[in-house]
């Protein structure tokens, strides 16, 4: 998982993303079509065309990461093109992460009794 702090903030470029950018080309995205700084500290998170990897970039003020992550079944959850650039809490990019549905997370078991 990435050490990430709890006051940074995470941003999802919605739509699709090249999943051949590196994190010059990433950072460079975020620059030019998101508008925000890829030096500023957040964390910008990029999905693929089909869905399965997301790429995420991070500059901690030492150096730029580039973090990778693909899910060997299903996609991950995604907004909507039209919603723009979305926020999300470090907590949402926990779920997003391990391919829960970050928007409403539900537990799935819940014991009936203990023994």
């Amino acid at each position: 998982m990435i050490p990430v702090p709890g006051n940074v903030r995470v941003w999802l470029a919605v739509g699709r993303t090249d999943m051949r950018r590196g994190m010059n080309g990433l950072a460079l995205q975020v620059q030019e079509a998101l508008g925000r700084d890829p030096h500023g500290g957040d964390l910008f998170v990029f999905r693929g065309r089909s869905g399965s990897m997301v790429k995420i970039i991070w500059h901690d003020g030492l150096g730029m990461s580039l973090y990778a992550k693909r899910l060997e079944h299903g996609r991950f959850i995604w907004p909507s093109p039209a919603d723009g650039v979305v926020a999300i809490s470090s907590a949402q990019l926990a779920y997003l992460l391990d391919g829960i549905d970050w928007r409403n997370p539900r537990h799935t078991f819940r014991p009936k009794s203990a023994g």
